[in-house]
């Protein structure tokens, strides 16, 4: 079973509702656990999730401002962003635009791509995970900061497909 497999199976498993699917194979065994069931694996993410975070409230903060200053913009935008595509994560990690510190990102805003391009790479229990682009457009908007942690179906970009 590959890791694509692996994280259809997580996809499924989260959209059933289901709280615990267990599959054994000759050779693996997979436990997928959703919801409130305490575990250590659940716990060791609580613990990644707040560190990341904290340098995102100043970020949350220099959001709201722009927001009193002109809140007619801000519905605009939204609207505007309804011709997008959405591309969003397709599971939990942390999310990287580059695939090194030392490497420049996977793409930029304007930036043209093709269906199959890398656009990020999201690390996982340690595996890093190439998130590749199922639509052919151009990069509106990166929706989310390198490093940050991200969760299942949380937004990553904006592509115009036109």
């Amino acid at each position: 079973m590959d890791i694509k497999e692996i994280q259809s199976l997580i996809r499924f498993v989260a959209k059933s509702g289901a709280s615990e699917v267990k599959l054994e194979m000759e050779d693996f065994k997979i436990t997928i656990r959703t919801g409130a069931a305490p575990s250590a694996p659940e716990t060791t993410f609580v613990q990644q999730i707040p560190v990341p975070q904290s340098p995102m409230v100043p970020a949350v903060a220099a959001a709201q401002e722009p927001t009193k200053e002109a809140p007619s913009q801000e519905p605009q935008e939204e609207s505007d962003d309804s011709k997008y595509i959405t591309v969003k994560s397709p599971i939990i990690g942390t999310f990287y635009r580059k695939p090194s510190p030392d490497k420049p990102p996977f793409v930029e805003v304007g930036q043209d791509i093709k269906k199959g391009d890398v656009l990020c790479v999201i690390e996982a229990m340690k595996l890093f995970n190439d998130i590749e682009s199922d639509v052919a457009g151009k990069i509106v908007k990166i929706l989310v900061e390198d490093s940050s942690p991200v969760e299942f179906d949380q937004p990553l970009f904006l592509v115009d497909p036109s």
